[in-house]
Parts: structure tokens; sequence; C-alpha cells
């Protein structure tokens, strides 16, 4: 109901509803405020969030036309976080490796460090520090996207030395920061596809881990949208090199190997990863709701997101999200057809001696 509410506003583009939330487009990776005047987008393609910073965080950038981060806040926390948030971004440009000290910035915004830590997490689903280690990363980002050398990328942002930023590339970037400067530009990926009982599947992987398991009935068109996925990558079938990981991938779908934890090697945003983290922390045998996901990342509010991050699963299986559904119980989307979750989730209930719930939508005890 909030959602639509917020979309109502956004066909409206209504004015009142500036600085209550902002929406992001996508397929255009820009947000706006609510009132903007550009050609408004599809339903599908729009995600809401409740401030500018939480739009950035998630890898949108601010519109030309309607300069969200300048709209009128109408809310007093939303505007002592914003303050908060203006004031790490100027502590990241004068060069300083990571947030101020959070009773400093309390004490700028007029909020106790107890209260501005409550009002981060309520706001924006993670703490001041972790928002300053995202904006950090995300200056890395944008010094690779225009050419910069990693060096020079690395120390402009404030990391002090060149393992600090390799830590964080394999969960934030997806892949080195060299790769991810060259848009994937020389990565080797090897693929093979085999038959599985759930037809045609296709597992892929570079040297650092698993890019893509997919499921199908056509191999010509596994192969073809892994191409398409994977445009500047130079691909080539190797199946003795896939051997390993695809007898873990098969014992698992035979019920044999309930934990199936595989190296990754993907390109994804940071709010990806975390929803991603969160799937693969569901029991086999199991469910949770896309409401649950949203809780237990700290942003009830993200429903919508949180599908649209299942959706962008490139590694069925290894990243499980055949395990969310609906809060009503029903199973909702999956990217290789609803047909294939459900006789997934009725293998794994089956295979861990569970009998199916009347309503799958309850958070998994481990969840909790």
């Amino acid at each position: 109901m909030i959602e639509q509410h917020y979309w109502n506003a956004v066909a409206a583009r209504s004015r009142q509803a500036d600085g209550a939330f902002v929406y992001a487009v996508t397929t255009t990776g820009v947000y706006c405020r609510p009132s903007c005047p550009s050609r408004r987008p599809r339903r599908q393609n729009v995600q809401f969030f409740p401030l500018p910073e939480a739009a950035e965080r998630a890898g949108y950038r601010p519109c030309r036309r309607c300069h969200p981060r300048q709209q009128n806040a109408n809310d007093h926390a939303a505007e002592r976080v914003r303050q908060a948030c203006r004031l790490i971004d100027a502590a990241l440009e004068e060069g300083d490796s990571g947030a101020p000290r959070l009773d400093r910035l309390g004490a700028a915004v007029g909020a106790s460090a107890h209260q501005l830590h409550r009002l981060f997490k309520r706001q924006l689903g993670i703490s001041p520090r972790d928002f300053a280690a995202a904006r950090r990363l995300a200056r890395v980002k944008a010094r690779l996207r225009h050419g910069d050398g990693v060096a020079g990328a690395l120390y402009e942002a404030g990391y002090g030395s060149s393992s600090r930023l390799y830590e964080r590339s394999d969960a934030q970037l997806g892949m080195t920061p060299a790769t991810y400067r060259k848009q994937g530009q020389g990565m080797t990926i090897a693929f093979t596809i085999v038959a599985c009982p759930l037809g045609r599947l296709l597992v892929a992987a570079t040297e650092r881990g698993i890019s893509a398991v997919s499921l199908g009935e056509s191999d010509p068109a596994l192969a073809a949208a892994l191409a398409a996925e994977y445009a500047a990558a130079e691909i080539r079938r190797d199946d003795a090199a896939l051997g390993r990981w695809v007898t873990a991938i098969l014992a698992h779908l035979d019920g044999a190997m309930p934990d199936l934890a595989l190296p990754l090697d993907l390109r994804a945003t940071a709010f990806q990863w975390r929803v991603w983290r969160e799937l693969q922390k569901i029991p086999y045998g199991e469910t949770a709701s896309y409401a649950a996901i949203a809780r237990r990342i700290g942003q009830p509010k993200a429903v919508r997101a949180v599908a649209s991050a299942c959706a962008d699963n490139r590694t069925a299986l290894v990243i499980p999200c055949h395990r969310v559904i609906r809060q009503d119980g029903a199973l909702g989307g999956y990217r290789w057809g609803v047909e294939r979750k459900a006789k997934l989730l009725a293998a794994e209930k089956k295979a861990a001696g569970k009998q199916p719930s009347a309503v799958g939508g309850q958070p998994p005890r481990s969840l909790g």
C-alpha cells in the first residue's frame, strides 16, 4: 500500500511528495524526486528509497533535471541523517580514511551518538560507518570508470593500502578493481552444459569462482544468454575444467549435498550482495518471504527491491533465490520458471524430511 501511494505520487508528479522519498529507475540507473518532469518510467522498472543517500548506496545516481539531493526535507529525523551523510561525504572529499567519530557526527546534527546510529539504521538500513565505507568504495568505482589507474583511485578515495581495497573488491565490486576498470574486458569465462532433473544446466566460471548457473531447455539459448550477459569477456566451453563444481551442483539437486558453498565471481551492487547473503542463510528445505528478507537486511519497505535482487541473481541454486516466496505463501516469480521453482522446493522439503507448510512465507528459524 505504501509503494502504491508512492507510485501514485510519481504518476501525478506531486510536489507535495518531494522530500518524503525518491524513486529510482532500474533501466537508466538514475533516481529522481516524485515531481521530476522527465518521462514517466514503467512501474516494473521503479524502486523507492526513503532518502537520496539510500538510492546512491544501491548504485543509482541523481537526476540532472530535478536534482533530488537538493529537495527540502519534510522530516526532521531524515534531515539529520542527510546532514550526517553530507558531513561524511565532506570528510571523504578532504581525504579522510573513514567517517568522523559517531559522537562528533551526532553533536554536529543535534543528536546523541546512539540516536544517530539508530536513525541511520532506520532510514538507510546501515550504520554511519557502513555508509562511509560504501561511499568510499563508490568513489573508487567512479574513478575507475573514468579511466584512473587503480593506485590513484585507491589513494584518492582514502584507502590507506591496496589490501584494504582488495579485501572489499570480491564482495562489492564482484571482481578485482583492475577488471572493473575495464568493464570486465580480459575476463575468461569457461562454461559447460549438462543434463539435470530440471532440464539443461549451464555452469560458467572464471578462475576465481562461479559467474553463472542457469537452467533451461535449449543448449544454444543458454550459451547465447551467457554471451549476452558477459559481452566483453572471452567465453569458451571447457567441460573438464568445471567437472568438480558441476558434480557438486548435481549432488545438491539430488539432495545429497544440502549446503552448496561454492566460490562466486559476480558483478553486483552492494544492496544485491546483502540480499544474496541473506538468501544463502535460508536453511535447506525451508523458505522465507520477500518481506522477511527485507526486514533482515534492515530495510522493511524494500520488498520490491528484494524481489528485484532475486530476479537479478544469475547463479541458480548457489544463491538459492527459489527459497524466497510471497508472504501469502504464493511462489512469486523465478528467473528460470515458476514450475522449476515449485519442483525445487518440493524436492528440498522431501529430502529434508519436511512437510510442505500451509504458509510458506514465514521466515526460517536461522534468520530469526
